[in-house]
């Protein structure tokens, strides 16, 4: 591990880009979070700069994080390297692969729910002739 900065840095761009995105809005949904819970405690102070002190705590505590975990922690940065690199072998449908794919799945979904629709009203049907159901 190199304590100069990140390791193996231009590799795995994208998917620690996404990574670091999708973390950050976890933080800050986090934060918020922690805003409006901050605001209901009494700490002895105004409520405004006790929650301003605790998110800024959070924030800087939850960046370290998510630096050495997206940047610097050699696991997780070479299992993020990884999956760019099987992600590039990845043979992606093209639009009309995906187009007919898709509508069969709808289709195919309607004609089970008829199916299911139609053994349902022969049950009931069949249900009140014996009796059991009542019309």
């Amino acid at each position: 591990m190199s304590s100069k900065g990140i390791y193996k840095s231009g590799q795995g761009y994208w998917v620690r880009l996404m990574s670091a995105i999708g973390f950050g809005v976890i933080v800050a949904l986090g934060l918020i979070w922690l805003w409006k819970q901050i605001e209901t405690i009494d700490f002895g102070i105004e409520s405004t700069y006790a929650q301003v002190i605790g998110i800024l705590v959070a924030a800087g505590i939850f960046g370290i994080l998510g630096y050495w975990l997206i940047g610097i922690k050699t696991g997780s940065v070479d299992f993020m390297i990884a999956t760019e690199g099987e992600m590039k072998k990845v043979n992606w449908s093209s639009k009309a692969e995906l187009t007919r794919s898709t509508m069969a799945v709808i289709g195919l979904t309607l004609i089970v729910a008829l199916f299911c629709w139609g053994v349902d009203v022969v049950f009931a049907l069949i249900f009140r002739v014996a009796g059991v159901l009542q019309s």
